[in-house]
């Protein structure tokens, strides 16, 4: 059975009474409340969450009826750190050098090295007035012994947060060392240190924005101790694509996997399974977020956002856990927005992307959005402007990768492939590999991308397809948007 949250008194009595009132009068009143000039944002980012799981997370369930659902919101590339790297900028991997989660061309070095630290939605914030804090997992290869980046007033962030206990945080440069007690739980610190940051800001005259990013419900997908035994014999989802069962039209990589065994099957059901309990701790998180910003009179005045930085595959495709493919699996993950002017149980059906999060924070903060941002600002849609704005979204990946102290490394059989670069359209998806080979799905007959039809592409449709993805694989600024 599912546990309530435990909440303090005045937030208690604040739900209490929000409770109270029908919900569509709540609805009703958050739609017609006028967004502030200078809003506070808190955004909270999830680790390899897929849309299959907000079905067990009632707080999320209950942003999607107060405010905004994005239904065609994808990732620049369905890795850690190259989508963080976007998140930050605002900029495609091919513009902030940030393709992979080390080496060369990505981690936390390359992000730091190419100087994408110096501008930042934080630095823009901090500067412009706002209070910043940042909590929880960055980029991939950030050491608690590292600096505290530009742009950040509070930092609580950790190195290997994986294992949700026996961590270790830089909480403002000093190294904090945390154990294996139930209150040592990572996701449940987060929620402290992000409810005492409200609470704390809620007493400055200066707007806050805060990041909350969760290591759940990333492998090892360790759920807190009070989630443990929830959802016996939960199994993962049986979509057409589950254990597909003709796959010789995929490219190279993926067509000669054999089909499931039982064995691989009842793994995918035990990692689902932890995936679900592992995210219980997260919805907690966000219901203390709601409450804190009710018991601090803040909540009227405050954007709160949810998301993952990319999806997640358990099966489909033959493919075992895991994500880096071009696929809907592992592209497309929910985007939640509550806050004032919001819509209530809206959803806005345009093409967006990562990129388009930093531009949006910097346009609800008050402050310009710089040229060289690739992305598009989503306050027109948050306002109820329903128009798509684009034709196609660029994903950007550079594989196979086979790096051992990787976390995200990933076997043949979980799928692990070449680079390629892709183009998700409103009904289309078409991918380039560096070998040359190409996929084309037709997605309004063919939604869980089961036939891959380039082979049946006339030349003319290949070359518009072709061109659209040139365009975007070079642009910078506003040829993106364009």
């Amino acid at each position: 059975m599912r546990r309530p949250v435990r909440l303090i008194a005045p937030a208690a009595a604040a739900l209490s009474a929000l409770a109270s009132l029908p919900l569509a009068a709540c609805q009703e009143v958050e739609s017609q409340v006028r967004a502030p000039e200078r809003p506070n944002i808190i955004f909270v980012l999830t680790d390899d969450l897929a849309s299959n799981l907000v079905q067990y997370m009632p707080h999320v369930k209950q942003m999607q009826q107060r405010g905004m659902t994005f239904s065609d919101y994808y990732v620049t590339d369905s890795l850690c750190c190259p989508s963080r790297s976007t998140i930050f900028t605002g900029k495609y991997p091919h513009n902030t050098g940030v393709f992979t989660n080390q080496g060369a061309d990505g981690g936390y070095r390359t992000f730091r090295g190419r100087g994408n630290e110096q501008a930042t939605f934080a630095t823009a914030l901090r500067k412009s007035g706002y209070r910043t804090a940042m909590m929880g997992k960055y980029l991939n290869g950030y050491q608690p012994s590292d600096p505290v980046p530009p742009g950040w007033d509070e930092w609580d962030v950790a190195g290997n947060g994986y294992p949700e206990f026996n961590y270790t945080l830089n909480e403002n440069g000093r190294q904090v060392r945390y154990g294996n007690r139930p209150e040592d739980y990572l996701t449940d610190v987060l929620a402290s240190k992000g409810a005492g940051f409200v609470t704390r800001a809620a007493k400055d005259r200066r707007p806050f924005m805060m990041e909350i990013a969760t290591f759940a419900p990333h492998g090892l997908a360790t759920p807190a101790p009070r989630d443990a035994g929830l959802f016996p014999g939960l199994r993962a989802p049986r979509g057409p694509a589950f254990n597909e069962a003709d796959i010789s039209d995929k490219p190279g990589w993926l067509k000669e996997h054999p089909r499931l065994r039982p064995e691989q099957i009842r793994k995918i059901d035990t990692v689902y399974r932890k995936r679900a309990r592992s995210v219980q701790a997260v919805d907690d998180l966000i219901g203390r977020l709601q409450a804190t910003l009710k018991a601090t009179g803040t909540d009227r005045d405050t954007y709160l956002i949810f998301s993952s930085d990319n999806g997640f595959h358990l099966g489909e495709h033959r493919l075992a856990q895991g994500k880096q493919t071009a696929f809907d699996t592992d592209i497309r993950v929910p985007l939640m927005v509550t806050g004032p002017g919001v819509p209530a149980g809206s959803t806005h059906r345009g093409l967006t992307q990562n990129t388009d999060l930093c531009p949006t924070f910097e346009e609800l903060g008050g402050v310009p959005v710089p040229a060289s941002v690739d992305g598009r600002s989503l306050v027109p849609a948050l306002k109820g402007d329903p128009t798509p704005k684009r034709e196609a979204v660029l994903i950007e990946h550079h594989g196979p990768n086979n790096r051992p102290d990787d976390p995200d490394r990933q076997g043949r059989a979980a799928g692990n492939p070449p680079s390629y670069e892709a183009l998700r359209t409103a009904g289309e998806l078409y991918v380039e590999y560096a070998d040359g080979q190409r996929e084309y799905y037709a997605l309004k007959n063919d939604p869980a991308e089961l036939d891959n039809t380039a082979g049946q592409l006339s030349p003319q449709r290949l070359e518009r397809l072709h061109n659209m993805l040139n365009d975007l694989r070079g642009c910078r600024g506003g040829d993106c948007r364009t």
